[in-house]
Order: structure tokens, then C-alpha cells, then sequence
């Protein structure tokens, strides 16, 4: 049985912990794997943070004091695997300290360097510029969501980097017939569903044009699940729908279509496209931009649409607003892209190689 001390930065709540770590324990259990599960913030951190609300000093130093405590009985563990950093805002060669000893694998699925490289301050980007730079050059095993989050630590002089993306596990995920077949369609609105967190509803703002232009042509709703519309979406029909993981499949199953609008930065092309994913995975068509993995996820007209301009998204929506048989077709594409290269069971034993690979090299020199 290999021990392994899994350092999440989340608990449930938190996305990328979930699906980049948590949904697959039970799995690698079975493998021979024995975790210790500390994350850095707990569920309540998440629930302050979409509130607007700021966790206290206290519980902050509580975290620091706890995830410090466990680094400094690291060597109980045969591996460490770690997600984006093991100490948020500690320089590289405190934290690279406290992992000594023991081989470490660290895992990115955002662009996590660019939260120190792109600081205003200058003396921040001195101090911390180049951490995870540094953090992923000493680990066993660089595991990345997409080929930029690649790319940087590659530029690293990362060891070894695995390209893993972020995976819906389909045995919760029914396709499920589309809507279309169990709904009365001389009465219904096309749903148009988008989802995320308080954190990322700004990015609908890019869209308010296409949304409000085609509202007034066709009978569609825009379901904003995990947040509230933004205030620029005044007057336009949408709803607002809470987020829990016991219901988002559901949720899921009750849209026609699924969006994923991003800005183009440097921030938004390390993300992963997860919730395109998770849409797509019940069957659903989905129009993204072209940013990130969402370039690599969506097959421009085979399993939904890749739109920049506001004009690109007011064809697109027209188009799959209006034709029943193309959301159905590019919906069965969709389930097919998951089911060939985004399941769980797809990944696994890349994962498990990954952690036992990483465990053999204990002892070999950096």
C-alpha cells in the first residue's frame, strides 16, 4: 500500500480539487493507494469567497499552521501530490524546503504562475514571479490540464510533464434524450444554459449583445447556473439557478445548449473547459470561445460551435435555437468527444502510472 499525502487546495466545493483529485480516489484506492487528504481551505472558504465575504485572519493562519504542521511530517509518505502549490504566497525556496526528501508530484489545470508573474506590484513579482516555475522544475511529475499549462513547464525545465485533462466521470453522466423528445414543442423555450460561480459571471458580459439579439426573434431562456445575471442583462429572459454538486447532472439534463464565453488572456488559456465538458457529456451542443482547451475540445460544427464576435455567436445561437436535428446530432458528436478522450475511465491508468512512476523515483537525483 503506497501512502500518499494529497495536498488539495479545496474541499468538495472547490472545482478543481473535485475533479482534479477527489473523483478519482475512490478508483485509485482500489489501485493500492492510501491518501491523506489535507486540503488548505475547507468549504467554508468557498462559500465566504462566492459571497463576497473575506475569510478572517485567524482562519487563515489556521490553514498556513495546519498545511506547514503536515509538511513537516512529510516524511511518513512515499509521495506527495500536490495541486497548483503546497504554500499559497510562500517563496519557492521555503516551500520546495518543506517538500525535500520525500518525491512530489504537482498538478495545474489553470495557469496558476500567471497569479504571481502578472502582480502589479513589483516587488511581489520579484519575490514570487517565478515560483511555480520553480515548483514544477524539482517535482517528480508535472501533471497539466492543456498544452499551454504544458508549454510553461516545459520552459521550466519540468523533468517529466503529463498531459492529463480535466474528465467527467460518465457513469453519473446519462446522456439522456434531448429535450426535444420529451417536451411539448409548440410550448417551450430552446434552454440555454451556462455554468460557474460568482467568480466567473463576467465573462457572460462578451455575449449580452448576441443574447439580446437574439431574444427578440426566438423563444430561449438563458439559465445561469452557480450565479446571478449580470446587471447588463437587464430585461433579457434568463433565470437564476443555485449550484449543488447532488444536483448539477440534473440541472444539466434540462438545457438545450451550453456556452463557455472567456475573455483572451493569459489567465483564461489555462483553463480547461470542464463545464463545456460536463455538458457536452449528457449530449448537449455547446458554443464556446476559442480560448484555451476550449479550442481543442469543441470541433467547430461537429460537436458544436467555437465563436469570437458577437455576430459569430448570434449565428450560432440562431442556428442551434432554431434546428432541433442539429442540436441532436452535435450533441451525440458531444457525448462521443467525452466518451473517447475526457472520461475518468479514460485517464485512470495514466493517473496511476503517474503516482507510481513518480514513487519508484524516490532516491534518484533531481
Amino acid at each position: 500500500m503506497h501512502k500518499i499525502l494529497l495536498l488539495t487546495r479545496y474541499d468538495r466545493l472547490g472545482a478543481s480539487s473535485r475533479v482534479r483529485f477527489l473523483q478519482f480516489l475512490p478508483a485509485l484506492a482500489a489501485q493500492g493507494f492510501d491518501f491523506d487528504v489535507r486540503p488548505f481551505f475547507g468549504d467554508e472558504y468557498i462559500r465566504a469567497l462566492y459571497s463576497g465575504k473575506k475569510m478572517s485572519i485567524v482562519s487563515v493562519a489556521v490553514s498556513y499552521w495546519r498545511r506547514l504542521a503536515v509538511l513537516l511530517r512529510r516524511r511518513r509518505y512515499d509521495l506527495i501530490w500536490i495541486e497548483k502549490e503546497a504554500l499559497p504566497w510562500i517563496p519557492d525556496w521555503i516551500e520546495t524546503a518543506l517538500l525535500s526528501g520525500v518525491p512530489y508530484v504537482v498538478d495545474l489545470d489553470d495557469a496558476w504562475f500567471h497569479r504571481y508573474d502578472q502582480q502589479r506590484s513589483a516587488f511581489l513579482r520579484w519575490m514570487l514571479g517565478g515560483k511555480i516555475d520553480v515548483v514544477m522544475r524539482q517535482a517528480s511529475t508535472v501533471v497539466v490540464g492543456n498544452d499551454y499549462l504544458a508549454e510553461r513547464a516545459r520552459q521550466a525545465g519540468a523533468r517529466r510533464i503529463v498531459l492529463i485533462p480535466s474528465t467527467i466521470d460518465l457513469d453519473r453522466y446519462p446522456s439522456g434524450p434531448p429535450r426535444d423528445q420529451v417536451s411539448d414543442q409548440a410550448s417551450r423555450h430552446v434552454i440555454i444554459g451556462w455554468i460557474g460561480t460568482p467568480i466567473t459571471v463576467p465573462y457572460l458580459a462578451s455575449i449580452e449583445p448576441a443574447v439580446r439579439a437574439v431574444a427578440t426573434e426566438a423563444p430561449m431562456i438563458l439559465r445561469i447556473v452557480g450565479a446571478q445575471p449580470p446587471a447588463d442583462f437587464a430585461g433579457l429572459p434568463t433565470e437564476s439557478v443555485a449550484w449543488s454538486e447532488a444536483t448539477e447532472i440534473k440541472q444539466i439534463l434540462d438545457l438545450d445548449i451550453g456556452i463557455m464565453p472567456l475573455a483572451n488572456t493569459v489567465w483564461e488559456k489555462g483553463k480547461c473547459a470542464y463545464k463545456l465538458l460536463q455538458i457536452m457529456a449528457a449530449g448537449r451542443p455547446v458554443i464556446a470561445s476559442p480560448v484555451g482547451a476550449n479550442c481543442t475540445v469543441v470541433q467547430h460544427g461537429i460537436n458544436g460551435f467555437l465563436a469570437n464576435s458577437s455576430e459569430e455567436w448570434i449565428t450560432a445561437l440562431r442556428s442551434l435555437i432554431s434546428d432541433p436535428a442539429l442540436r441532436q446530432r452535435l450533441g451525440a458528436a458531444a457525448r462521443q468527444t467525452v466518451e473517447l478522450n475526457y472520461s475518468t475511465q479514460k485517464v485512470l491508468p495514466s493517473l496511476v502510472s503517474v503516482l507510481k512512476d513518480a514513487i519508484g523515483s524516490a532516491g534518484q537525483p533531481k
